[in-house]
């Protein structure tokens, strides 16, 4: 690897990105991964990568299990050699993992994706795989159903090995020969079946001798009355030998006639196999995808160092190559410097390689042509090489190979020989390196350097914070800030006496401590801004999600108020079906009459007509006179009263007090003015007996909404807010919910989960999928 990139700690990425890899091949590439240097490329190796994490997220990772490179041995069979039991089954799970990704691009075919071309390039061979599978056991071991003529030697050699064991059995349990036997078993030497004869006795069973124990105390006699039997068995056996190697080349050539489509699929596999991986990388880095380009500007918004503990390193952001190209990082010792360098190089190095970033949306990153470091200390005794010699050596390198497409890190530039010449030598390098357009972030102590940086366009100061009170790093980044090295403070926190501070303090050039303490000041001013600015955000925020309840507010009433319309106008539509009805029946009546006008009505008759007319105008007109003169309101109405409104039989609310004989009253989502006349005063037990009529605000809202949140709330409190929530949802017709019982412990989601299997609404119901809440909701499907 690039010794560049290995100074970055690139190496150790791509280790990681290995062990997230299946097969061996797709490990050794990982290994090998080299930076792209051209924004298109990059961006292609980020969406497949991208591609990659959504498809994880959707339908979870395909298997690679079993696949093996088995390149070597299919191209040994496709010149006619003959393959192995142990070759031929690592083909068929080869080809049995092949198959399985293909199934499983089969579930999302509809998502095209930078992936669709690989994944339809595979080539499965069903054929080839059941064939090897059924002919071979294992790896030691052919099946008989591999072919007829195995199956009938195997048939021939267990009736022949009956034959001879049962003889031997004979033998062995005979009263005659029992003393003569050291066991009463048969077994086995050189594949003939023997007896175990006390070396005595040897020669009371006529036979052939085949071994004989350690110690010679027993020899294995193959008895004369078996031997024919034991011939035909090892006849028998080479026959078995001879059919399992014309087997075995058989399904060589099978498979060696599909040589080509099989090394082509494992080939795209093991890529398959290592872009997944970046995603699975990516979800344990919770990276991103940046934005590319080839400009050099660098925007990273909460990036983190992810060789790092994630649950200790400090997000930060860096900007580099936009409005300046130079980045001067001055600070404490361990403050971080090195680490905001490395996370610099580190980050870009990985974008491109297709590697998601771990930063926030975004971040951009650009394509560099030379990423160039000199980070730690390289001195080396054997080179003769002290600090200062080791780090020149490196830039010297650096700087013959910059140009107007590279990135340059620099660690503690100028370090190790006199300050004044380290710095002065440090400024001609860093001016050298923009000359040539190098995009440059170097680290410092210096404090020339930090002056360079305030009085040079182009060149910005950047510092790591530090908590002299703690005497901790807080390890951010802060651009625009020139950095104290607080060497005197940290000293004095340490215990140094304050009087050799002190006179520390007066050593130290004028013009060097007027220039800390500017630094001090605006040190103390970017604070206090800082601290201003997160009041400003924690308002306009509170702000917004004000804007944002109240725009939600206006939606549901909007909402409400086109449902309430749309009842309205479903009932209208029912009076004016049945007006119809009532009208066409009493033109049919008076048509009758009409043909009988030489006939007197009958009192019945009008009776009747005048009834259908009543009813007619009843019908006609849902809003009816109901008013009672005789009632008096008993005292006057004041907001917050709950009143009926007569006419239409409809409980409302007071909201202002009456004015002119008109009161102001909400029924339902709907203000409206109604004369006091037309209004009774209702009690709390008369408005509870109003025909179930009475929905509070809050019941509209929860009536119309589809979720329900129960976090917070205990398995009791819970279980009776999912049954009303489920009779609601019943009412208004849902066809599916969402209950939110978050994640937890568990408890809740089991208790909810149980309870729904015993409600007669409840259809079916599954846990949440990603970007639906996964483990935190449950979706149900109502009847």
């Amino acid at each position: 690897m690039d010794k560049n990139y290995r100074a970055l700690e690139l190496d150790k990425i791509l280790e990681m990105l290995a062990q997230e890899t299946t097969c061996a091949d797709a490990a050794e590439k990982a290994a090998l991964i080299a930076p792209v240097h051209t924004a298109t490329q990059a961006q292609q190796l980020l969406e497949e990568t991208d591609a990659a994490y959504v498809l994880t997220a959707k339908f979870g990772a395909p298997s690679f299990y079993g696949m093996k490179n088995v390149t070597n041995a299919l191209r040994r069979a496709q010149a006619g050699g003959g393959l192995g039991l142990r070759e031929l089954l690592d083909v068929a799970e080869t080809l049995r993992a092949i198959r399985s990704l293909t199934q499983w691009h089969s579930k999302n075919e509809g998502m095209k994706n930078a992936l669709s071309g690989r994944f339809e390039i595979l080539a499965p061979n069903k054929y080839l795989e059941d064939k090897i599978f059924t002919c071979i056991v294992n790896e030691e071991e052919v099946a008989d159903a591999a072919s007829p003529a195995l199956a009938s030697i195997r048939r021939k050699i267990r009736n022949a090995s009956n034959r001879v064991r049962e003889q031997l059995d004979k033998l062995i349990h005979s009263a005659s020969h029992q003393k003569h036997l050291q066991e009463s078993i048969v077994t086995q030497r050189g594949g003939r079946y023997v007896v175990p004869v006390k070396a005595e006795f040897r020669g009371e069973i006529p036979g052939l001798v085949h071994d004989s124990s350690a110690s010679g105390a027993t020899v294995f006699i193959e008895p004369m009355s078996v031997v024919e039997a034991n011939n035909e068995i090892r006849v028998l056996r080479s026959d078995e030998q001879e059919e399992i190697q014309r087997i075995l080349l058989e399904l060589s050539a099978e498979a060696g006639s599909f040589a080509d489509s099989t090394i082509e699929s494992y080939q795209y596999a093991v890529e398959l196999n290592l872009i997944f991986a970046k995603a699975h990388l990516a979800y344990r880095m919770k990276a991103t995808i940046p934005q590319i380009n080839e400009q050099g500007r660098v925007t990273l918004i909460g990036a983190r160092h992810p060789l790092i503990d994630k649950n200790k390193v400090v997000p930060t952001d860096i900007t580099l190559g936009k409005d300046f190209d130079s980045l001067i990082i001055t600070g404490p010792n361990t403050g971080g410097k090195t680490v905001a360098l490395k996370t610099i190089g580190l980050l870009n190095l990985m974008a491109m390689c297709g590697l998601m970033i771990p930063a926030k949306e975004g971040s951009e990153v650009s394509v560099f042509r030379h990423i160039l470091a000199d980070i730690g200390d390289e001195q080396s005794i054997e080179q003769s090489l002290s600090t200062f010699s080791s780090h020149m050596t490196n830039i010297i390198r650096i700087l013959a190979a910059a140009d107007g497409s590279s990135l340059v890190l620099l660690d503690e530039l100028g370090a190790g020989t006199d300050p004044i010449e380290g710095a002065a030598l440090a400024e001609a390098v860093i001016e050298e390196l923009r000359r040539k357009g190098a995009r440059l972030a170097c680290t410092t102590h210096y404090a020339e350097l930090k002056a360079y940086a305030l009085q040079t366009k182009g060149v910005e100061n950047g510092s790591c914070e530090f908590d002299v009170a703690t005497l901790r790093p807080t390890y951010r980044l802060l651009i625009g800030v020139p950095g104290k090295s607080n060497a005197f403070a940290i000293s004095k926190r340490l215990g140094l006496e304050e009087r050799i501070v002190d006179r520390a303090g007066e050593l130290v050039s004028q013009e060097g401590s007027v220039f800390e303490q500017v630094v001090g000041t605006l040190e103390e001013s970017r604070r206090k801004m800082e601290d201003e600015l997160t009041l400003l955000r924690e308002k306009s925020g509170e702000a917004y999600r004000k804007a944002e309840e109240a725009d939600h507010l206006r939606e549901e009433a909007e909402r409400q108020a086109r449902q309430e319309i749309e009842r309205a106008r479903q009932e209208a539509a029912q009076i004016v079906q049945k007006t119809r009805q009532q009208a066409d029946a009493l033109l049919n009546e008076l048509e009758e009459l009409r043909r009988q006008k030489n006939k007197e009505l009958s009192a019945e008759q009008k009776a009747r007509l005048r009834s259908g007319m009543r009813n007619l105008e009843k019908a006609s007109d849902p809003v009816r006179e109901r008013r009672n003169d005789s009632y008096q309101l008993p005292r006057e109405l004041v907001p917050g009263d709950n009143v009926l409104i007569f006419d239409i039989d409809k409980s409302a609310t007071v909201l202002e007090p009456p004015k002119d004989g008109v009161a102001l009253v909400q029924a339902g989502i709907i203000k409206t003015r109604v004369p006091l006349a037309n209004l009774r005063l209702l009690g709390e037990k008369q408005k509870q007996k109003q025909k179930g009529r009475t929905v509070t605000k809050t019941n509209v809202s929860a009536e119309v909404s589809t979720d329900l949140d129960l976090r917070g709330q205990n398995v009791e409190e819970g279980l009776m807010e999912v049954d009303a929530f489920l009779d609601r949802a019943a009412r208004m017709n849902l066809s599916r919910v969402t209950i939110i019982h978050g994640k937890g412990t568990g408890v809740l989601r089991a208790a909810v989960q149980q309870h729904l299997r015993k409600c007669g609404q409840v259809k079916s119901f599954r846990l949440g999928t990603y970007g639906e809440g996964e483990s935190g909701v449950t979706i149900v499907e109502l009847k």
